[in-house]
């Protein structure tokens, strides 16, 4: 049962939802999240709410709503609500975007809603959230793959202040790569890599990127850079001089790279990176081209976690580049695993038979050494009879 606000002649009333109910009477009943908005002439209150937005979305992508059923909230973002639902009798995810009435969403978060549409509906990838569909009307909501595993984030928080296994920890950082990699390939930028934008399968053995909210094609000219998030944002985001809100800025692909960094630091430290910072220190501290501690850290992984920070995004590595590193750095980590029962077996009786042989060896050459000695001694003896004759002689000549 989840808390929801129907607005009825302009009143706030608490209601709680029923165990199931259509997304397509999320839009018509007027029914919303909870969340800060308020009822007046736009439900949001915004002044920039543009209802001559067009969208440009191809209808292949679109689904019906009436066929999606949404039941318990599982997640909530800046301006979206997640909510657990099924579609066709599949089990789904629903990310609604607030406010729910697709009239009274400002341009901007239609702008993004669009861009992660047609983002999503382009890239299919086993590490990337799969894309079923979406709706625009009444409500503005996206429908992929239900991910049971909740974000990397609540996992971290989950087994803090352990660490992840090493291993597991370099499965997931190969696993975000490998998203990357493809992403980029295609020509696709996507600006905001962290822990909540990256879910787990229900076994947490798997990890697939989501939130395509802020991920756009990577062009020559100058981009946005007000986009990602403090923490994980590349030095080269955060501009000296000041910029007119939606200023432009040249930067490219490997912003992303440096958020992986973040990611993998995380991942390898079950920390959070500049503790006790906010927005304003962290970009200060990230731009003087400070890092989190590497202490304790696998010498390999230390190498490559300073190039992929590194502050010349030049010297940063290509995804393909760090999936190979991550594949190799796995595979001899996980060396000594994969020899079968038989080959450890047999190289045991190797050595046991080796060292007997040594052992045999010592054996001998002590009976060895022992002969030596006695002879030795036998030889000192004699040397002493026949000085004791010499000396006898002497003393009868005197």
């Amino acid at each position: 049962m989840a808390n929801v606000v129907m607005m009825s002649d302009g009143k706030l009333v608490k209601l709680s939802l029923l165990p199931s109910y259509s997304a397509e009477n999320v839009g018509s009943t007027r029914v919303c999240a909870a969340t800060t908005y308020e009822y007046g002439n736009d439900v949001d209150g915004d002044d920039d709410t543009d209802n001559s937005f067009v969208f440009s979305i191809d209808r292949s992508v679109l689904v019906n709503p009436s066929h999606v059923s949404i039941t318990k909230m599982i997640g909530e973002g800046s301006y979206s609500i997640v909510y657990e639902g099924l579609y066709q009798s599949q089990p789904v995810a629903v990310k609604v975007i607030q406010p729910c009435r697709t009239s009274a969403v400002s341009r901007e978060h239609k702008q993004n809603f669009q861009r992660e549409v047609v983002m999503l509906s382009r890239v299919e990838h086993g590490n990337i959230l799969k894309f079923i569909g979406a709706s625009v009307e009444p409500t503005m909501t996206i429908i992929t793959e239900l991910m049971r595993g909740n974000t990397l984030q609540k996992y971290l928080w989950s087994v803090r202040p352990k660490r992840l296994d090493l291993k597991l920890s370099i499965s997931f950082a190969l696993d975000i790569s490998r998203a990357m990699e493809y992403l980029h390939a295609n020509g696709i930028i996507h600006r905001d890599l962290k822990p909540s934008n990256l879910l787990l399968t229900e076994d947490k053995k798997q990890i697939k990127l989501s939130d395509f909210g802020l991920a756009r094609e990577e062009i020559m000219d100058g981009m946005t850079c007000e986009a990602g998030t403090y923490r994980w944002m590349a030095p080269e985001l955060f501009s000296q001089e000041p910029l007119s809100i939606g200023g432009k800025k040249h930067y490219d692909h490997k912003v992303d790279v440096y958020s992986f960094s973040i990611v993998l630091w995380e991942l390898l430290t079950n920390k959070l990176p500049f503790k006790g910072r906010d927005n304003m220190t962290v970009a200060y501290a990230a731009a003087r081209n400070e890092r989190p501690s590497m202490e304790n850290l696998p010498k390999e992984i230390v190498t490559l976690l300073e190039s992929c920070w590194a502050e010349d995004p030049k010297l940063r590595p290509e995804f393909t580049e760090i999936t190979n590193y991550l594949t190799n750095f796995l595979q001899s980590f996980c060396s000594m695993e994969n020899v079968p029962a038989e080959l450890v077996e047999i190289e045991h009786v190797k050595n046991r038979e080796h060292f007997n042989d040594i052992k045999e060896d010592s054996v001998s050459n002590c009976s060895a050494l022992n002969q030596v000695n006695v002879k030795q001694k036998k030889r000192r003896r004699s040397l002493l009879a026949f000085l004791r004759c010499v000396l006898d002689w002497f003393s009868k000549l005197t």
